[in-house]
C-alpha cells in the first residue's frame, strides 16, 4: 500500500510542479510539460514492479503512437481560446483528438500497427 501511495504522491508532485513553474514562465512550464516524465515514470513503475522486458518496451512502443494524433489539439488550442472561451475550447480540444485517435488507428492499421 506504501508504494501505491509513493507513487500517487510522487505523479501528483510532478504535476503540481508543472503547474507552479507555468504560472511563473510560459516558456519553461510548457518545456517541462511537453517532456515525457509521467512516462519515463510510468517505464521505472513497471521495471521495479518486475513488469517483463517486452511489457515495458511495448509500453513506450505504443506511447509514441499514441502521443502523435494529440498534438493538433496544441496548436489548435490557443486559437481556439480566442473565440471559444476555456471549456469550450477544452471539450472541443478533448473531440478533436478522440477523433483524430480513430483516424489514426485506421490510418495505422494499414502499416500493420493495430492501436485499437
Amino acid at each position: 500500500m506504501l508504494w501505491i501511495i509513493s507513487k500517487y504522491a510522487i505523479t501528483a508532485a510532478m504535476v503540481v510542479l508543472i503547474s507552479e513553474v507555468a504560472k511563473r514562465s510560459d516558456r519553461l512550464g510548457g518545456l517541462i510539460a511537453a517532456l515525457p516524465l509521467v512516462t519515463v515514470l510510468v517505464l521505472i513503475w513497471m521495471k521495479l514492479e518486475g513488469q517483463s522486458q517486452a511489457k515495458v518496451a511495448n509500453h513506450a512502443w505504443y506511447t509514441f503512437w499514441y502521443v502523435v494524433p494529440t498534438l493538433p489539439m496544441f496548436v489548435a488550442f490557443p486559437f481556439l481560446y480566442q473565440r471559444l472561451g476555456f471549456w469550450l475550447t477544452l471539450l472541443a480540444c478533448c473531440a478533436m483528438t478522440i477523433v483524430l485517435f480513430a483516424l489514426w488507428a485506421l490510418f495505422l492499421r494499414r502499416f500493420g500497427i493495430e492501436l485499437m
